[in-house]
């Protein structure tokens, strides 16, 4: 199976993208840029993780858009793409229409496609470049580039990523009916990662929320046989309003990044209990070329 392999290689990944930062520091965002980020699918997450990120780390206004729903009347100083394939037709758009305005970059893992020449500047994670429809090491590892470039990447992570590919599952998790991912800040987006994982590895009743949002309604569908997972830490009181629910509880005790792949392996897990191809999700494409 592709995608087991391609997510058990991700602390070399991680490792490599870390120490490749430095090279790529002018075609990445700089300090005081008006910076939007965008992305299709899983690029979109890491997008909304990345920009809350670098806003964040103080380095500027960032924020992070569909690259469908990008908002062409507003000004930027630069518009960062996040494109695992460098074929997908609204990221191509959007470039092509910001062309001449706005500079452009674009971080990918295949250099042979159009966005090569859609963007100003490009970086190409080829090594992190992956064989299933699934994403798994490339939305991570482009994460962890720019986790690097601000400043924000430790080798505790790369350990921490180790710890989360070794440790067992929480006992009972795969046999639940119904997870919900959540997070806070720039895990979030991780949150929202988690769960897209699990509805395209695992055909899964799967759901994502802001930690706080989750008291706000969702709350209403735990119960005994669904499983709640906290990327980061939990607002006060939360872990304990979910247990008394009769729901699982799954606490977040490693770096978000690392713990993403927990959620990742869980999907895979899942998938395969049902006799799923985790490789190839049901009417899912590599690309979405229109």
């Amino acid at each position: 199976m592709h995608v087991e392999d391609e997510l058990h290689s991700q602390p070399e990944c991680w490792t490599r993208a870390a120490a490749l930062a430095p090279e790529h520091r002018g075609a990445l965002p700089t300090p005081g840029e008006r910076v939007a980020i965008v992305g299709c699918g899983t690029s979109y997450f890491m997008a909304q993780s990345a920009a809350a990120l670098r806003e964040g780390a103080g380095q500027g206004e960032t924020d992070a858009f569909a690259a469908s729903e990008f908002p062409y009347g507003r000004a930027y100083d630069r518009v960062l793409a996040l494109s695992r394939s460098g074929t997908t037709t609204e990221v191509l758009d959007l470039l092509r229409k910001v062309n001449g305005r706005t500079r452009t970059s674009a971080i990918t893992a295949d250099p042979h496609t159009p966005v090569m020449d859609a963007a100003d500047d490009v970086v190409v994670l080829g090594f992190a470049d992956e064989r299933s429809v699934v994403q798994t090491r490339f939305a991570t590892t482009a994460l962890t580039l720019l986790r690097a470039h601000l400043g924000l990447h430790a080798d505790a992570v790369v350990t921490d990523a180790r710890t989360a590919l070794d440790a067992d599952l929480p006992e009972g998790l795969v046999d639940c009916g119904q997870f919900t991912f959540l997070g806070t800040g720039w895990t979030v987006g991780l949150a929202h990662e988690a769960a897209l994982k699990m509805r395209e590895a695992a055909q899964a009743w799967t759901e994502s929320y802001p930690a706080m949002e989750y008291r706000h309604g969702p709350l209403s569908i735990t119960t005994q046989g669904t499983a709640t997972w906290m990327l980061g830490p939990a607002p006060e009181g939360l872990a304990e309003q979910v247990r008394s629910t009769g729901g699982q509880w799954v606490s977040g005790g490693l770096d978000p990044l690392a713990e993403l792949i927990r959620a990742q392996r869980l999907a895979v897990a899942v998938a395969t209990a049902h006799g799923l191809d985790a490789d190839r999700p049901r009417h899912l494409t590599r690309s979405v070329i229109l």
